[in-house]
């Protein structure tokens, strides 16, 4: 018989003793577990959380929800998406996730598939697992109503799994629903599914692998896949069922007895990675964490709460980074905002909060249980794979609604000790961008592009009515300073760009717009100043002077006359310059309400809007 828990008679001292004391059994007991040590704190008020961004993370939306223009988003105008899976194989990026129509367990269900060579350009979504029916007259155990006209709903915590023989398998869920409350990972569905993805490109048929002992096998649409006539196939998928710690991940779906789920109890969201010594870190929702000296088979104590992390409902992900370091992604909040990134040095102590994606995209669509915010965070796991660049990669959805992929690079750094140099023709290709932070977008993109000139800018695109682009570079932290930066507009009749000299949490003390009356414009406390007029296709070089101490900063445009300008807000010094095609975002706040009865989707979803461009010739910054 399989033993889940491994009792210890430190742990039954302890255990004996808070029962005499009238308390919990803490982790904090326990000299071997994950713990946040770092003294850094996400302020909920503001969507980054007032955190200072890790240096160099690329956010890019892989995947744009439309329900009124399906052919650039997955094809089917589906608006749920969510609970994505990330693998690295054959040179090429993998992301799967599960899609609904509208809400979370209204069905129908169906798994889609994206890839990317380069994790920026992606491919478009591809089913992998269809829509499942249901057959009418279906009874579930303790739930009122029979099924008609039903299909199932999907739900994974696992998404792929690479063998040893180096064969890729990919793998979802059939859950059933009776209704939009009914909890479809009761243990009561259908059963996990199978199939193998090949080098090509191309799809093997698809298999259950595991069965839920409530579902009649005599109606499954799918064979068993012992009765794969490849080989190979099956021995990768006894491969993986006899693996404890891939097993894990299946608990919340799986039978409530099944033999090959090591631990039972219903803690959801597994993760895990190997410390030096051969120990297993196992990280769960809520930021739960346990140990395992044996693979998986026991855990050292029941999964408890890691000192010092804070983290709701969420998912968060750990694993060991290409620096011999590890590191945990997470939203740091009882909320889902914002998504940060915790780093290690022996994969238990964690010692600093630096922010990772900091923006809550306008939620369009209403739909079942959607939340706000970058959330449900996955890497790659253990085995499926290393992108060769270093860079740690994750995946997420936005809302549920949107489909994110963000790199981080590795080591992880939260500041930069040289001013800025960046004139983006002058860089070398493909290094343009490394010491900037950009939230690139299907509608709203942030890329550097070659113009008609010849020469490399970085350019942000924006269409989108509801998002916006955005680039962020983290500067040496200065009190006073200079900064110049060249900004080719290429219309000046619609369209926002916003810059920004921010300190390190990310409040700004300047703001300079370029707006769509073709004006040139400073914040000044509740009002806009006017600096001059812009017009399209013009190169506009604006130099600043910034001093924290006299709380005012000189500007001047090409050629004009220098004026000079008092902060719109006081700072402590300045260490992020950011360009933005948008108004800053308050919604949603700590007190938005969740789960509203009657949700309903944002006023025109649908629209278009013109195309403005900014391209960014050069950024230069001194320190005085």
């Amino acid at each position: 018989m399989m033993v889940t828990q491994k009792i210890t008679p430190r742990f039954v001292v302890i255990s004996i003793l808070s029962l005499l004391l009238g308390t919990t059994y803490s982790v904090n007991a326990q000299q071997d577990t994950v713990r946040y040590v770092g003294k850094t704190l996400s302020n909920i008020d503001y969507h980054h959380g007032q955190l200072s961004p890790a240096v160099g993370v690329h956010a890019t939306q892989i995947m744009r929800a439309s329900r009124e223009h399906a052919d650039k988003a997955d094809g089917f105008g589906w608006t749920y998406n969510h609970a994505t899976n990330m693998a690295y194989w054959n040179n090429t990026f993998f992301v799967q996730y599960l899609s609904n129509p509208v809400g979370e367990h209204i069905p129908p269900g169906q798994t889609l598939l994206m890839t990317s060579k380069d994790g920026i350009t992606w491919e478009k979504p591809k089913v992998i697992f269809p829509i499942y029916h249901i057959p009418d007259g279906w009874k579930k155990e303790g739930v009122d109503g029979v099924a008609k006209n039903l299909d199932a709903v999907m739900h994974q915590r696992m998404g792929f799994f690479v063998s040893k023989e180096k064969r890729l398998l990919t793998l979802a869920y059939y859950g059933i629903a009776m209704d939009e409350k009914d909890d479809p990972n009761d243990g009561k569905g259908i059963g996990r599914v199978v199939r193998e993805i090949y080098k090509d490109g191309s799809f093997g048929p698809v298999y259950f692998i595991r069965f839920n002992k409530s579902w009649d096998q005599s109606k499954a649409t799918f064979p068993f896949y012992k009765q794969s006539k490849d080989k190979g196939f099956v021995k990768a998928c006894d491969e993986l069922l006899a693996k404890p710690l891939v097993m894990q991940q299946w608990v919340e779906e799986a039978d409530r007895d099944d033999e090959l789920i090591p631990l039972k109890k219903q803690f959801k969201a597994f993760n895990y990675y190997h410390l030096p010594n051969g120990k297993v870190v196992g990280l769960w929702k809520f930021a739960l964490t346990s140990i395992s000296l044996d693979e998986g088979k026991t855990w050292e104590y029941s999964p408890l709460r890691a000192p010092g992390f804070v983290n709701s409902n969420a998912k968060i992900w750990g694993q060991k980074t290409s620096d011999n370091r590890y590191a945990t992604v997470y939203n740091p909040s009882e909320f889902r905002w914002p998504l940060a990134v915790s780093v290690s040095d022996d994969g238990l102590n964690y010692k600093n909060l630096l922010l990772v994606h900091g923006e809550i995209s306008p939620m369009r669509y209403g739909g079942n249980y959607k939340s706000y915010g970058p959330q449900y965070v996955r890497g790659i796991p253990e085995g499926d794979g290393i992108p060769p660049d270093g860079k740690l990669w994750v995946s997420y959805s936005m809302n549920k609604e949107d489909i994110w992929v963000t790199s981080i690079p590795v080591p992880i750094q939260e500041s930069v000790s040289e001013n800025v140099h960046d004139i983006f023709n002058e860089l070398p290709d493909g290094d343009e961008l490394k010491l900037w932070n950009t939230y690139n977008l299907s509608w709203a993109s942030t890329k550097v592009e070659k113009k008609n000139d010849g020469k490399k800018y970085l350019t942000l695109r924006d269409h989108d009515a509801f998002d916006y682009a955005r680039a962020e570079r983290v500067i040496p932290f200065s009190q006073k300073m200079e900064a110049s930066f060249t900004v080719v507009p290429e219309q000046n009749n619609h369209g926002v760009l916003q810059i920004e000299f921010q300190n390190k949490q990310g409040l700004p003390a300047v703001r300079l717009v370029f707006d769509s009356d073709g004006l040139l414009k400073t914040k000044t406390g509740a009002r806009f100043n006017t600096i001059s007029k812009y017009e399209a296709g013009k190169s506009y070089t604006l130099a600043l002077k910034l001093d924290v101490k006299t709380r005012s900063y000189t500007i001047k445009v090409n050629d004009d006359k220098e004026s000079t300008k008092i902060f719109y807000a006081p700072v402590d010094g300045f260490s992020r310059i950011m360009f933005r095609t948008g108004e800053a975002r308050t919604f949603p706040t700590p007190e938005t309400p969740a789960d509203v009865e009657d949700y309903d989707d944002l006023k025109d979803t649908g629209k278009e809007i013109p195309e403005a461009v900014f391209a960014i010739k050069s950024l230069t910054t001194k320190a005085l």
